[in-house]
């Protein structure tokens, strides 16, 4: 029997799964499967560079170098619902764009139960990856004026809070640091998530609440976003990226909502690895290559 609603219209159980990919993917397994069968490739081919942006051990990133000098430069933030995934582990994202002509920079960062459960830890550490690839990008080949940003999941809300940074006043950046973010399936409003399961391992807070809710922030976006989402996500997730990309076109922003047919959360993902993929398509005309 349904229970009382504990958000819009869930009950606990409906909305506890509505943050659990696992269950509208019951071909996760196998994709992440193949994922990593592909990251291995590519640090195989591409052989990272390795830098530290912090004085963490979790603080360092992977960069995949193109050829050529002054290219423009894909950082990309991974998801795991807070609670997984390494750069290493999502190498897959770097090849497509290579071979476009982009270097790809992945970035490591703790995870929420290394963090004392606290999303705030997370997002500086996004924030300052960034930073250090706008500061570092010409060691390496890359063009500072032309640095995008990709997310997955968990990561396109990390991402999402780095779109809401004001580069200049935090981290003595030019406002418009990141050129344009790429997200996919994300979260852009807490209060769901807060309520759900994942509650259990967030020590949510008014504060990171509010803070880190970027669709309560719009007045700070000033760069183009893509939002993607598959029609076989989970019922929230696919909410939130309608919401995220309706409140941003009401705000006057620039956005793109893209809506991936048959697609669940990890085929979505998957969609990365390839140039005429729904995720790779969108990164790369967002950087114009």
């Amino acid at each position: 029997m349904k229970g009382p609603p504990v958000f819009l219209d869930y009950d606990q159980r409906e909305l506890d799964d509505a943050y659990d990919q696992a269950v509208y993917a019951p071909n996760r397994d196998e994709v992440n499967a193949r994922l990593a069968a592909a990251s291995r490739l590519a640090r195989e081919r591409y052989s990272p560079l390795r830098a530290a942006y912090g004085a963490a051990d979790s603080e360092k990133l992977d960069i995949y170098r193109t050829r050529g000098h002054d290219a423009p430069v894909a950082v990309f933030v991974h998801g795991g619902a807070w609670q997984s995934g390494t750069a290493a582990d999502h190498a897959y994202a770097a090849p497509v764009f290579v071979q476009a002509g982009a270097h790809c920079v992945v970035l490591d960062f703790d995870r929420v139960q290394d963090a004392e459960a606290s999303l705030f830890t997370m997002v500086d550490q996004v924030r300052r990856g960034v930073q250090w690839v706008y500061r570092n990008a010409a060691s390496f080949g890359g063009d500072p004026g032309r640095i995008y940003v990709v997310g997955k999941s968990s990561g396109s809300h990390l991402a999402a809070c780095a779109a809401i940074t004001d580069w200049r006043e935090d981290f003595g950046l030019p406002l418009h640091a990141v050129k344009g973010y790429t997200l996919q399936s994300g979260m852009y409003d807490l209060r769901g998530p807060r309520l759900s399961k994942r509650g259990a391992y967030v020590k949510f807070t008014d504060e990171m609440e509010e803070e880190l809710s970027p669709q309560r922030h719009l007045d700070r976006i000033l760069s183009p976003m893509v939002v993607l989402y598959g029609t076989r996500e989970t019922p929230e997730f696919q909410r939130q990226s309608r919401e995220f990309a309706a409140a941003l076109e009401t705000a006057g922003r620039s956005v793109e909502l893209v809506v991936a047919q048959g697609c669940n959360h990890f085929e979505l993902a998957e969609t990365l690895a390839s140039p005429d993929g729904y995720v790779g398509r969108a990164a790369l005309r967002q950087m114009k290559l």
